[in-house]
């Protein structure tokens, strides 16, 4: 079988791998499609993030969907040829995280394609994938891209929950990559009043208009686009900061009412906060990792027709062009989810 294998910065290779074996209690399932995330980018681009770094080949993705190829022992509620979404979360469920019910925190997690523990934990950028039958979430209805969208999905509906009601309220989204766009989304269904977005680029900007979005700022071309909004000690009660980068979080906080929530999702690395300011406006600071149970909430609410993200799926490549993909992903004027075309 192919698999797409990153080998250091700007070495990424199609490779051919063994085909796997379901064996009791596993399902195998023949992927379908892999969205390309921030995490697979840094990878690809830096040859990893911060202090985490490849320090083997290591298979990337974790955005994933399938069908069932193979059902091992022991199985019971799936069946062959049906379309999963693959959650690529594999907590242990023993440890004392996993028993009080926070399996994104599991200390013998097993994510896909990550260089965090050595050797790596491999990803699911491959044609055939072994899995957990509690990693696939039945996902009839849906297309096989709207699937393997349940993943950046699931983080932002765990950091909705962790910011908590969101009905009436006022929201600002920094950052309009995937993860913003996909705030904008949840920000609206779960009954924001008003919706922000800022960005840097015209592309991300407009499309986060066409998701939902009331208004979008470019704080490059226009540095003091938050400005009419920080009148009266600031209008906002929330913020998903999804860029990751400090000049976003500090240029939201005098945009921010007293009391308001800064829900930080984005992953870029140490930021320095402006905490004298947070502090005098008793901002409430709550950070956001992942997510369990949001998986299969992501897919019911695809399903159900309570989140369109097709229009996010900007681009498709076969897998024989992973490196063409890769680049598109990380075109910011032209790409919001770049996804892998494997059958």
């Amino acid at each position: 079988m192919k698999a797409i294998v990153a080998h250091a910065a700007k070495d990424l290779r199609v490779e051919t791998r063994d085909l796997p074996v379901a064996g009791p209690g596993d399902v195998l399932v023949q992927i379908a499609r892999g969205g390309i995330c921030g995490s697979d980018l840094h990878y690809y681009s830096h040859g990893g993030f911060g202090t985490i770094r490849l320090r083997e080949p290591m298979i990337l993705g974790h955005e994933v969907s399938g069908r069932i190829a193979d059902i091992g022992a022991g199985v019971d509620g799936l069946e062959r040829g049906q379309l999963v979404a693959v959650s690529p979360s594999r907590p242990c469920y023993g440890c004392s995280y996993c028993l009080e019910g926070r399996q994104n925190h599991c200390v013998n997690m097993r994510f896909y394609g990550s260089a965090m523990p050595f050797p790596h934990i491999q990803g699911a950028f491959s044609e055939y994938v072994v899995a957990d039958p509690r990693q696939c979430v039945p996902a009839d209805g849906l297309g096989a891209g709207e699937a393997a969208v349940a993943e950046p999905l699931a983080v932002v509906l765990h950091a909705a929950r962790r910011a908590g009601d969101l009905m009436g309220k006022r929201v600002l989204v920094t950052g309009c990559g995937p993860i913003g766009q996909l705030a904008v989304l949840v920000a609206r269904a779960a009954g924001a009043v008003e919706i922000v977005a800022t960005d840097v680029t015209p592309f991300t900007l407009q499309k986060a208009q066409e998701v939902g979005a009331d208004a979008a700022h470019n704080v490059a071309a226009d540095t003091d686009a938050l400005s009419p909004y920080t009148s009266g000690k600031g209008t906002f009660d929330v913020l998903f900061e999804c860029s990751g980068v400090a000049a976003a979080l500090a240029g939201a906080v005098p945009a921010m009412r007293p009391g308001a929530i800064v829900m930080q999702l984005g992953l870029g690395g140490d930021m320095r906060l402006p905490m004298q300011a947070m502090t005098a406006k008793e901002l409430d600071l709550r950070g956001s990792f992942r997510f369990h149970a949001e998986f299969f909430t992501a897919v019911q609410m695809m399903q159900a027709g309570r989140l369109d993200v097709t229009p996010l799926i900007t681009h498709a490549f076969p897998v024989d062009d992973a490196v063409a993909a890769f680049e598109m992903a990380s075109d910011r004027t032209q790409a919001i989810k770049a996804q892998i075309a494997f059958s």
